[in-house]
């Protein structure tokens, strides 16, 4: 695999045409006004639901392989040079975590609508949120630390887009809140001026619009560095834990090809 720069790219690229695509289809099938709906909203009911699961389902599995890379390439860094091995070690596990964490929960907020499963809906997005937010702040500061060797003058950049992802993430979820607490209409997927807490619902969707594409943008800035790198199959390896059955097994495939031999 020496492309590996193209994962963070398609990623980047597949994240954004579904949230465009999903908009267009839900605003065309008259299920969300135009106004600027939640990401989960336009992509609530069928068709556009479906189309949204399906692209989410098949991104979260790029980008659970682009952390992946990420955390291996950390890896064989530190493995050359100790110092750096005892600074970054212990923050490149967590980001894993944090990042498997944050896509899985994107993976549920695709598949458990907020008109089906509100609860589950609720803990994908903050997962995919919350936990995404701070696998950003662990990987700026491994940037910060490593920018000699691999990070190609991304900390600082990384380190913008982790502050107003943090910034945007706390308004997505206090505004969010008080404009469903403020809420009086009957449909949220139809939220007009006149159905109260109106601004808030404005100010939590297009902050949620703001992280959806820090997001995107953080993950394509690993291209930069995947480019000088390549990653190879990984390696399979048998344990054996019962060696005397092994034998019994091995003296009877012998004993049977000679029984063959015999008999041809």
């Amino acid at each position: 695999m020496s492309k590996v720069y193209l994962l963070p790219i398609s990623c980047f690229l597949l994240f954004q045409l579904t949230f465009i695509i999903t908009y267009i289809a839900s605003v065309l099938e008259n299920h969300v006004v135009p106004d600027i709906p939640y990401i989960s909203d336009s992509a609530t009911y069928s068709p556009e639901s479906c189309i949204f699961g399906q692209l989410i389902n098949t991104g979260c599995v790029i980008l659970g392989l682009t952390i992946y890379i990420r955390y291996r390439q950390i890896i064989h860094v530190t493995d050359h040079h100790e110092v750096l091995k005892d600074l970054v070690d212990h923050l490149n596990k967590r980001a894993l975590y944090f990042g498997y964490m944050s896509c899985y929960g994107i993976s549920i907020v695709a598949n458990f609508q907020e008109t089906n499963v509100r609860l589950m809906h609720y803990v994908g997005a903050f997962s995919a949120f919350g936990m995404g937010t701070l696998y950003f702040w662990y990987q700026t500061i491994i940037s910060h630390r490593l920018e000699p060797y691999v990070t190609v003058k991304r900390a600082l950049y990384r380190i913008i887009l982790s502050v107003f992802c943090t910034i945007f993430f706390f308004v997505v979820a206090i505004c969010g809140v008080i404009s469903h607490i403020l809420f009086e209409g009957s449909d949220p997927r139809h939220w007009y001026p006149s159905d109260g807490g109106w601004r808030y619902h404005v100010a939590s969707s297009v902050s949620e619009w703001i992280v959806a594409t820090i997001f995107s943008f953080y993950i394509l800035s690993f291209s930069d560095e995947f480019k000088f790198i390549e990653f190879e199959h990984p390696e399979i390896s048998f344990v054996i834990f019962d060696i005397e059955h092994v034998e019994q097994v091995e003296s009877r495939v012998l004993v049977e090809c000679a029984d063959e031999e015999a008999d041809a």
